[in-house]
């Protein structure tokens, strides 16, 4: 046996001993507490993995790991989301079959993954776009039709014309789509849609219940946006129709002085006259070209607007109020329709001091002419409203509205039902039939799946339509319950609509006959831990959480929520440099000299900026690449050392060295030197070794437990250097430093666990436990001050009387001098901190 450590012949020896023996399976019959480790799957949807990847799957990985040792029956599946945009925009653009790309990458990016050691129970793989885990996807949609929580309307969508879909909200970026940045309209369509504001109460309240980071919780809350107020009706002159408007402050009804309609609102057409038509339609086609988060995100002195040259009645005063549209009012939130009070709202001053309208002061305790008061206070100007405080006058204003029927109490939220259609090949086909006697019904639950085709063109059609409406053989259908003429529907599922389920599939993934057996269900659920970045809070999480619920309430699953405990990993950054065109260019392109701007060999000079990781910027290094520069484990380890696992980090061309200098002196440590063998001593350890083998095993512990994955490598370090030198080597420690090293970096742990004598694996060893008297120094330092300033220090064995520290404090040459010659008028002694003494 070699006493050399190369790893690239010891990391795939161990990586096929794992697999050969199951370890990472979980028995359905074991008896001990479960934990559920899962990580948000990949999209396959490039050519490989690189150090974010790395670092998102080894603090799972860590975890699942030490769950295991810990004496945990651990659940730790990997899976693909592989329908939906991002692998069709991949396919497209490398010109392939979106089936052959997920294929492909999928294979590189589970041996990438593989190469730093997951511990994943691969027997569980799925993936989205295998027809037996699609059918119940389409099987859940058909609940949720059953239940009315499936509908089709149209409605307003962010249309992306040069990918030939609809688009998610969080799919659009000032305006261009995440992918690609291609420009996106707002405009018109008829979409399936799934009734998610049903739920919103739940999803708001049942957040308290769950372990989950407090700026997930805050996001999700305000994206769901759960208002209380009031529904003020507001007349149009002229007798031509009215409008409503929602409002959280109906106690400032006698300050609204002029009311706004979203460009999209029915009534601006018919409220418009002939002399403002022009104006009006311009600025509702330019509102069309923005996103509904650009429009929302302007700066309140970048709101604009065009006046109707309507005017409304204001239902408290009587007075008139002219009527503009604005591009920050949408027509899906709320009622599209807003009243504007400048006096105490900051959005509607900047607008009322750019278009000349009045401001009206009916909540003392500022200067509106100066600037909005948007606080509480007591009402003036007000009538009946006059002397009350704001909460008072909110009941008496909504009261008074309903007594006369000109309003109501309501309740709104800013979010909207979700959009499920997607223009596009590569998703779940959705299981309706349009019949050819105009009724619209489910495809019987004995049909599914409705398998997608293959085609030779899959790319977006540009008009609207699916690629699938242009296969006659594929849509064309009968009605099997009575044989009327159908078409199947040809818009495909979004990519989320496979990712809100699968953390139930992996409990049960070879199940035809249900979506997962509730045995099982009942014996896994909830996820323990899922590992993710904040990037999915408001889109996936939202929409998981909602399906589950769902499930939940047809009995179908055990608990309220899906993820008990929610970790977000932060972001690894690298330097990205882009030449004077804009044009990324390789870090290994780039002179390594200095830090500032780089000059190249063509004279031009590069920008240098911090970017997340990512092979389209050139500023990545595949996981593959950096295994192949040293190892597996020296990867884990410079991930996670880089800082702690929940903060943004750099990686640089130095981030594998310190570890793998690390991992070079364990083995010398463990294993020895050719020709000069470690020798183990079955003598236990004693001194200083002892103390700090037994402080390592309690701090690593606390570590594995807070995910403080940074701080439990150094500590393992110090534990190395103090065992270095030290022949025999006593076996504890040397066991002890190769099981707390097991998670983090575990083919070179498992190695040394056969050096030393097991024919088990280290990877499911029992963990260590601290000595607790080992933990109890033996000695204290303590700081010496002199009218309460530090001269000296002193080192005492715990439990010296104090008439002995003094003494011996006295005793620092520095302490000493300081006291020559003065009066000691006292002595005070802070155990296990100081020794003062005050003196004249």
């Amino acid at each position: 046996m070699t006493s050399r450590y190369e790893p690239s012949e010891l990391e795939p020896r161990w990586q096929a001993r794992w697999e050969a023996a199951g370890i990472f399976s979980p028995k359905e019959d074991d008896p001990r507490p479960k934990k559920y480790v899962l990580d948000m799957f990949p999209y396959p949807s490039g050519s490989g993995l690189h150090m974010g990847h790395a670092e998102v799957y080894t603090i799972s990985d860590v975890l699942a790991r030490y769950y295991r040792m810990k004496g945990f029956r651990v659940l730790h599946p990997m899976g693909w989301d592989a329908f939906g945009l991002p692998a069709e925009q991949y396919a497209i653009a490398n010109k392939v079959h979106p089936r052959e790309a997920v294929r492909t990458n999928v294979l590189n990016f589970k041996t990438q993954l593989n190469y730093i050691g997951c511990s994943y129970d691969w027997s569980r793989e799925l993936s989205t776009t295998d027809p037996g885990y699609y059918k119940w996807t389409q099987w859940i949609f058909l609940k949720l039709y059953e239940r009315g929580l499936a509908y089709q309307a149209e409605v307003a969508v962010n249309w992306c014309p040069a990918l030939g879909t609809v688009l998610a909200n969080d799919e659009v970026i000032d305006g261009l789509s995440e992918r690609g940045g291609h420009p996106v309209v707002r405009q018109p369509m008829r979409q399936w849609m799934l009734k998610i504001t049903a739920y919103a109460d739940r999803l708001i309240d049942d957040l308290d219940g769950i372990d989950w980071p407090e700026n997930v919780k805050r996001m999700q809350r305000e994206w769901i946006g759960r208002s209380e107020g009031a529904e003020v009706r507001f007349e149009v002159e002229g007798g031509v129709g009215h409008f409503d408007v929602f409002t959280t402050r109906p106690d400032t009804l006698f300050g609204a002085t002029f009311c706004v309609l979203a460009p999209e609102h029915p009534l601006v057409a018919k409220i418009t006259t002939a002399a403002k038509r022009p104006a009006v339609e311009a600025y509702a086609e330019a509102a069309a070209r923005k996103s509904e988060r650009d429009r929302l995100a302007a700066d309140a002195k970048d709101k604009t607007g065009v006046f109707t040259g309507a005017y409304a009645v204001n239902p408290a005063t009587g007075g008139r109020v002219p009527v503009y549209v604005a591009d920050y009012v949408l027509a899906s939130y709320g009622t599209g329709a807003i009243m504007a009070v400048p006096g105490h709202d900051a959005r509607d001053h900047a607008f009322a001091r750019a278009y000349g309208l009045a401001i009206v002061e009916v909540i003392s305790g500022g200067d509106v002419a100066v600037a909005a008061h948007e606080g509480d206070g007591t009402l003036v100007a007000s009538g009946f409203l006059n002397g009350l405080d704001s909460a008072t006058a909110k009941r008496r204003m909504t009261d008074w509205l309903e007594a006369k029927g000109l309003g109501r109490k309501a309740i709104r939220y800013k979010f909207r039902d979700w959009i499920f259609s997607r223009q596009r090949y590569w998703g779940e086909p959705i299981p309706m039939l349009h019949r050819a006697d105009g009724r619209t019904v489910a495809v019987p639950e004995d049909q599914l799946p409705i398998t997608l085709p293959d085609v030779a063109r899959y790319e977006p059609t540009g008009t609207g339509d699916s690629p699938l409406a242009a296969m006659p053989a594929w849509v064309e259908r009968t009605d099997p319950r009575d044989g009327v003429a159908a078409r199947l529907e040809t818009n495909t599922m979004p990519g989320s609509a496979g990712s809100s389920w699968y953390y139930l599939r992996f409990l049960d993934p070879s199940n035809d006959r249900a979506f997962v057996d509730p045995a099982k269900e009942r014996a896994w659920m909830p996820v323990d831990v899922y590992v993710g970045g904040t990037e999915h809070s408001v889109g996936h999480l939202l929409y998981a959480r909602f399906w589950h619920k769902v499930l939940f309430d047809l009995g179908l699953v055990s608990t309220k929520e899906p993820f008990a405990r929610l970790y977000n990993q932060g972001v690894v950054v690298a330097k990205t440099y882009r030449d004077a065109t804009g044009r990324f260019v390789p870090a290994d392109e780039v002179d390594a000299a200095g830090e500032t701007p780089k000059a190249r060999a063509d004279g031009r000079e590069l920008t240098v900026t911090l970017e997340r990781m990512s092979k389209s910027k050139k500023n990545g290094i595949g996981i593959d690449e950096a295994v192949a520069r040293t190892s597996g484990d020296a990867v884990r380890l410079a991930v996670l050392f880089l800082g702690p696992p929940e903060a943004n980090k750099e990686w640089t061309p130095t981030s594998l060295e310190g570890p793998w200098r690390f991992l070079l002196r364990a083995w010398r440590t463990i294993v020895g030197e050719e020709g000069k063998p470690a020798v183990i001593s079955d003598a236990p350890s004693t001194g200083a070794l002892k103390k700090v083998l037994h402080k390592t095993i309690d701090g690593v512990t606390k570590d594995m437990d807070g995910i403080a994955y940074n701080t439990a490598i150094p500590r393992l370090m110090v534990l190395s250097n103090e065992m270095q030198g030290v022949s025999p080597l006593p076996r504890d420690a040397a066991e002890a430093f190769v099981t707390l090293l097991s998670p983090l970096a575990p083919h070179i742990a498992e190695e040394f666990w056969h050096r030393l004598g097991h024919d088990d694996f280290c990877s499911i060893a029992p963990w260590p436990k601290a000595d607790p008297a080992a933990l109890i120094d033996d000695t204290v330092s303590l700081a010496v001050q002199v009218n309460g300033k530090v001269r000296g220090d002193l080192t005492v064995s715990v439990g010296t009387p104090e008439a002995e520290v003094i003494a011996a404090a006295k005793l620092g040459d520095n302490v000493r001098k300081h006291l020559e010659g003065k009066t000691i008028l006292k002595a005070i002694v802070v155990p296990g901190r100081l020794v003062n003494f005050v003196i004249r």
